[in-house]
């Protein structure tokens, strides 16, 4: 039931058609589980807890950065240093304090997640990383959960509603877009190839518009159809999706750092630890030449895709220490070099985004 001070605060999309207090109390009864703050997290946090949903779970085991502001708007400058699901929480409790709020301040892994996805109706993904998208979907999968999904690139979005089952019959999956995931370095990440703050902002807001949707039943959800909107051309197509009927059927988790081939057991030194030890190591980028020279901590510039040709100008017996701009282009650069024969081979932990 809605207390007098609710029905004041939600009485705007009360008095819309076909909504009323029957939906209001719907969003009231649901819970949604955010899996990563950023800047999908954010805006998707913000207008669920405005709207009234009334439990929402927050993961995340990440800390706020500076290069997180333009795009995290949840945050500011005082909350730097902070970890992003518990700031959150304290934000959009502030927003609406009839809002439950449950707190998880780690990362999603194949220990907690089927643990803590149980215990929601819908779950959003606001991830930016492909071992994490798996996870999420086969979770749902196992669990029977909606799938709001969202992921952008530079200046386009794709949203779409995995895991809907219908007359038991399940709904489209993740694995049906995508079956094996992209091979390492062929996406970049938003620190290797930039975001527009707004972006994440919209992608974020229609996920939240979709989770609302699920809950009230109003209007017609992203089930089994892929959005794509091109921000810079104001471009924007649906894709109906289908089930693909040769997909194995998703009865455990597996490793999905394995699975989506990154590296495992790579060595990584902290950034002030290399400060601490300036003449020990030889520094490689592995970035493009214009990013090395946009910005640099020094060393050689040996593009990841022009560094297996390289390796004969490489002295075996040196310590190196690559560095990129995130930490996974070098993880994936020094496994290169690991398997050539290179021993004394260390990867920059948050790349130059952990430079100071």
């Amino acid at each position: 039931m809605l207390t007098d001070k609710e029905i004041q605060r939600y009485d705007r999309q009360m008095i819309l058609p076909s909504f009323g207090r029957e939906k209001q109390e719907k969003l009231k009864a649901a819970s949604v589980l955010v899996i990563g703050a950023g800047g999908l997290g954010c805006p998707a946090l913000q207008y669920l807890a405005a709207a009234g949903v009334g439990r929402i779970g927050i993961v995340d085991g990440d800390i706020i950065e500076v290069s997180n502001l333009h795009r995290q708007i949840l945050y500011n400058s005082s909350d730097i240093g902070a970890n992003k699901a518990a700031k959150a929480a304290e934000k959009i409790n502030a927003l609406n304090p009839f809002v439950k709020t449950d707190i998880y301040g780690e990362h999603l892994n194949t220990d907690n997640a089927l643990e803590i996805i149980s215990g929601y109706d819908i779950i959003l993904d606001g991830t930016d990383n492909f071992p994490t998208r798996y996870l999420i979907n086969d979770a749902c999968v196992i669990l029977g959960k909606p799938n709001v999904f969202a992921s952008i690139s530079e200046f386009s979005a794709q949203i779409s509603i995995f895991n809907y089952s219908t007359q038991a019959q399940r709904g489209v999956n993740y694995r049906d877009l995508y079956p094996t995931p992209p091979t390492a370095g062929e996406v970049p990440s938003c620190a290797e190839a930039g975001v527009i703050g707004a972006l994440p902002g919209i992608a974020g807001t229609t996920q939240a518009m979709e989770a609302i949707k699920l809950i009230t039943g109003i209007g017609t959800p992203l089930i089994d159809k892929l959005w794509i909107y091109d921000t810079l051309n104001n471009n924007s197509n649906i894709i109906e999706l289908s089930i693909d009927p040769t997909q194995a059927p998703i009865c455990e988790l597996i490793n999905y750092e394995l699975f989506c081939g990154n590296p495992e057991n790579i060595e990584e030194i902290e950034a002030a630890v290399l400060q601490q030890n300036p003449g020990k190591y030889q520094l490689i980028d592995v970035r493009t030449e214009e990013k090395h020279k946009d910005k640099n901590i020094g060393g050689l510039n040996i593009p990841i895709d022009e560094l297996q040709n390289k390796l004969k100008d490489l002295d075996k017996n040196k310590h190196y220490v690559l560095y990129c701009s995130s930490g996974n282009k070098s993880k994936r650069a020094t496994e290169i070099l690991l398997k050539n024969g290179f021993e004394h081979i260390l990867s920059l932990k948050g790349g130059l985004n952990n430079y100071d």
